[in-house]
Protein backbone atom coordinates (compact mmCIF):
# COMPACT_ATOMS: atom_id res chain seq x y z
CA UNK A 1 0.00 0.00 0.00
CA UNK A 2 1.37 3.34 -1.49
CA UNK A 3 1.24 6.23 1.39
CA UNK A 4 1.37 9.93 0.24
CA UNK A 5 3.08 12.41 2.70
CA UNK A 6 1.37 15.84 3.04
CA UNK A 7 2.08 18.44 4.98
CA UNK A 8 -0.42 20.54 6.07
CA UNK A 9 -0.75 24.21 7.49
CA UNK A 10 -3.55 25.05 10.23
CA UNK A 11 -6.49 27.40 9.21
CA UNK A 12 -7.14 29.99 11.35
CA UNK A 13 -10.44 31.27 9.88
CA UNK A 14 -13.58 29.46 8.47
CA UNK A 15 -16.10 30.22 5.66
CA UNK A 16 -16.17 31.30 2.02
CA UNK A 17 -13.79 34.17 2.44
CA UNK A 18 -11.12 32.29 4.19
CA UNK A 19 -10.58 29.22 1.84
CA UNK A 20 -10.62 32.23 -1.02
CA UNK A 21 -7.75 33.90 0.57
CA UNK A 22 -6.00 30.25 0.46
CA UNK A 23 -7.07 29.31 -3.14
CA UNK A 24 -5.27 32.75 -3.78
CA UNK A 25 -2.49 32.12 -2.49
CA UNK A 26 -2.18 29.20 -4.39
CA UNK A 27 -3.35 26.44 -1.68
CA UNK A 28 -6.24 24.36 -1.68
CA UNK A 29 -8.62 24.12 1.74
CA UNK A 30 -8.95 20.55 3.18
CA UNK A 31 -10.87 18.98 6.20
CA UNK A 32 -9.44 15.97 7.88
CA UNK A 33 -12.64 14.24 10.01
CA UNK A 34 -12.28 12.26 12.85
CA UNK A 35 -13.68 8.99 12.77
CA UNK A 36 -16.58 8.28 14.80
CA UNK A 37 -17.65 11.92 15.01
CA UNK A 38 -14.48 13.01 17.01
CA UNK A 39 -14.79 16.68 15.53
CA UNK A 40 -12.89 17.98 12.50
CA UNK A 41 -9.61 19.98 11.67
CA UNK A 42 -9.11 22.62 8.82
CA UNK A 43 -6.17 23.41 7.21
CA UNK A 44 -4.92 24.03 3.83
CA UNK A 45 -1.95 22.38 1.48
CA UNK A 46 -0.08 22.79 -1.15
CA UNK A 47 -1.56 21.26 -4.86
CA UNK A 48 1.88 19.80 -5.61
CA UNK A 49 1.98 17.58 -2.44
CA UNK A 50 -1.52 15.76 -3.09
CA UNK A 51 -1.44 15.49 -6.91
CA UNK A 52 -0.18 11.55 -6.85
CA UNK A 53 -2.78 10.70 -4.64
CA UNK A 54 -5.51 12.43 -6.64
CA UNK A 55 -4.87 12.18 -10.55
CA UNK A 56 -4.08 8.13 -10.67
CA UNK A 57 -6.67 5.10 -10.89
CA UNK A 58 -4.44 3.32 -7.95
CA UNK A 59 -5.89 3.68 -4.15
CA UNK A 60 -3.75 5.15 -2.11
CA UNK A 61 -3.84 6.31 1.66
CA UNK A 62 -2.56 9.53 2.91
CA UNK A 63 -0.23 10.85 5.95
CA UNK A 64 -1.07 14.37 7.06
CA UNK A 65 1.13 15.81 9.62
CA UNK A 66 -0.53 19.03 11.07
CA UNK A 67 1.13 20.89 14.14
CA UNK A 68 3.84 18.28 14.17
CA UNK A 69 1.34 15.22 14.59
CA UNK A 70 1.00 12.45 11.50
CA UNK A 71 -2.71 10.70 10.86
CA UNK A 72 -2.90 8.74 8.44
CA UNK A 73 -6.12 8.99 6.12
CA UNK A 74 -7.96 8.29 3.06
CA UNK A 75 -9.72 10.68 0.43
CA UNK A 76 -13.44 11.45 1.70
CA UNK A 77 -14.08 13.72 -0.98
CA UNK A 78 -12.98 15.83 -3.86
CA UNK A 79 -14.56 18.87 -5.27
CA UNK A 80 -12.78 20.03 -8.75
CA UNK A 81 -13.40 23.27 -10.38
CA UNK A 82 -16.00 23.05 -13.05
CA UNK A 83 -13.89 24.04 -16.08
CA UNK A 84 -10.73 23.76 -15.09
CA UNK A 85 -10.60 20.48 -13.50
CA UNK A 86 -8.44 21.73 -10.59
CA UNK A 87 -8.96 20.99 -6.90
CA UNK A 88 -10.95 22.66 -5.22
CA UNK A 89 -11.00 21.59 -1.80
CA UNK A 90 -10.48 18.11 -0.32
CA UNK A 91 -12.33 15.81 2.48
CA UNK A 92 -10.03 13.27 4.62
CA UNK A 93 -10.98 10.76 7.07
CA UNK A 94 -8.83 9.56 9.40
CA UNK A 95 -7.87 6.17 9.88
CA UNK A 96 -8.20 4.54 13.90
CA UNK A 97 -6.70 1.21 13.93
CA UNK A 98 -9.19 -1.25 14.40
CA UNK A 99 -11.99 0.77 13.81
CA UNK A 100 -13.51 -0.81 9.76
CA UNK A 101 -14.33 2.15 7.38
CA UNK A 102 -16.15 1.70 3.58
CA UNK A 103 -13.87 2.87 0.39
CA UNK A 104 -13.81 2.48 -3.17
CA UNK A 105 -10.86 0.12 -4.53
CA UNK A 106 -9.75 -0.35 -8.20
CA UNK A 107 -10.92 -4.02 -9.74
CA UNK A 108 -8.72 -5.09 -11.55
CA UNK A 109 -8.45 -8.55 -13.91
CA UNK A 110 -6.04 -11.53 -13.57
CA UNK A 111 -5.49 -14.08 -16.09
CA UNK A 112 -6.62 -15.31 -19.67
CA UNK A 113 -9.78 -16.73 -20.44
CA UNK A 114 -10.19 -19.11 -22.89
CA UNK A 115 -13.82 -17.32 -24.06
CA UNK A 116 -11.74 -14.63 -25.29
CA UNK A 117 -9.17 -16.84 -27.31
CA UNK A 118 -11.95 -18.12 -28.64
CA UNK A 119 -13.09 -15.20 -30.38
CA UNK A 120 -14.84 -13.60 -27.54
CA UNK A 121 -15.58 -9.99 -26.38
CA UNK A 122 -14.38 -9.04 -22.85
CA UNK A 123 -16.46 -7.06 -21.28
CA UNK A 124 -15.86 -5.07 -18.01
CA UNK A 125 -18.95 -3.25 -16.29
CA UNK A 126 -17.64 -2.08 -12.92
CA UNK A 127 -14.43 -0.20 -12.33
CA UNK A 128 -14.41 0.30 -8.77
CA UNK A 129 -15.80 -2.32 -6.02
CA UNK A 130 -17.09 -0.45 -2.44
CA UNK A 131 -15.47 -2.71 0.55
CA UNK A 132 -15.49 -2.82 4.39
CA UNK A 133 -12.17 -3.09 5.58
CA UNK A 134 -10.00 -1.90 8.75
CA UNK A 135 -6.61 0.23 8.47
CA UNK A 136 -4.75 -3.02 8.83
CA UNK A 137 -5.99 -5.03 6.73
CA UNK A 138 -6.68 -2.52 3.63
CA UNK A 139 -6.15 -3.12 0.38
CA UNK A 140 -5.35 -1.01 -2.39
CA UNK A 141 -6.98 -3.10 -5.35
CA UNK A 142 -9.56 -6.28 -5.88
CA UNK A 143 -8.52 -8.86 -8.15
CA UNK A 144 -10.81 -11.37 -9.85
CA UNK A 145 -9.39 -14.09 -11.72
CA UNK A 146 -11.05 -14.83 -15.08
CA UNK A 147 -9.08 -17.98 -16.01
CA UNK A 148 -11.67 -19.93 -15.93
CA UNK A 149 -14.20 -17.39 -18.52
CA UNK A 150 -15.64 -19.34 -21.84
CA UNK A 151 -17.95 -17.69 -24.17
CA UNK A 152 -20.78 -16.01 -22.87
CA UNK A 153 -19.76 -16.45 -18.97
CA UNK A 154 -20.43 -13.28 -16.45
CA UNK A 155 -18.42 -13.31 -13.42
CA UNK A 156 -20.68 -11.16 -10.49
CA UNK A 157 -19.08 -9.64 -7.55
CA UNK A 158 -20.43 -12.61 -5.21
CA UNK A 159 -17.51 -15.53 -7.32
CA UNK A 160 -14.89 -12.39 -6.57
CA UNK A 161 -12.29 -13.77 -3.21
CA UNK A 162 -11.02 -11.40 -1.26
CA UNK A 163 -8.56 -11.96 2.04
CA UNK A 164 -9.71 -12.18 5.55
CA UNK A 165 -10.60 -8.75 7.40
CA UNK A 166 -12.14 -7.24 3.86
CA UNK A 167 -15.75 -7.17 2.97
CA UNK A 168 -17.30 -6.43 -0.11
CA UNK A 169 -20.48 -4.25 -0.11
CA UNK A 170 -21.44 -4.23 -3.16
CA UNK A 171 -24.55 -6.54 -4.04
CA UNK A 172 -23.25 -9.98 -4.81
CA UNK A 173 -25.91 -9.95 -7.90
CA UNK A 174 -23.93 -7.53 -9.81
CA UNK A 175 -22.39 -8.26 -12.88
CA UNK A 176 -18.18 -7.30 -12.94
CA UNK A 177 -17.60 -8.73 -16.31
CA UNK A 178 -18.41 -10.79 -19.16
CA UNK A 179 -17.39 -12.13 -22.41
CA UNK A 180 -19.49 -11.86 -25.15
CA UNK A 181 -20.08 -14.52 -27.87
CA UNK A 182 -19.59 -12.43 -31.41
CA UNK A 183 -22.30 -12.44 -34.06
CA UNK A 184 -20.06 -14.74 -36.07
CA UNK A 185 -19.98 -17.28 -33.34
CA UNK A 186 -23.84 -17.40 -32.91
CA UNK A 187 -24.67 -18.46 -36.28
CA UNK A 188 -27.16 -16.02 -36.18
CA UNK A 189 -28.46 -13.21 -38.66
Amino acid sequence: MEIIAIKGQPKENSGKQAAKHIRHAGLVPAVLYKSGGGGAMQFSMDPAEFRHLVFTPKFKLAEIELNGTKHKCIVKDIQFHPATDAVLHMDFLELVPGVPFKVAVPLRFSGTAPGVKAGGKFITTLRKINVLTTPDKVVDEVIADISNMELGDTIRVRDIKLQEGVTITNNGAIPVASIEIPRALRGGK
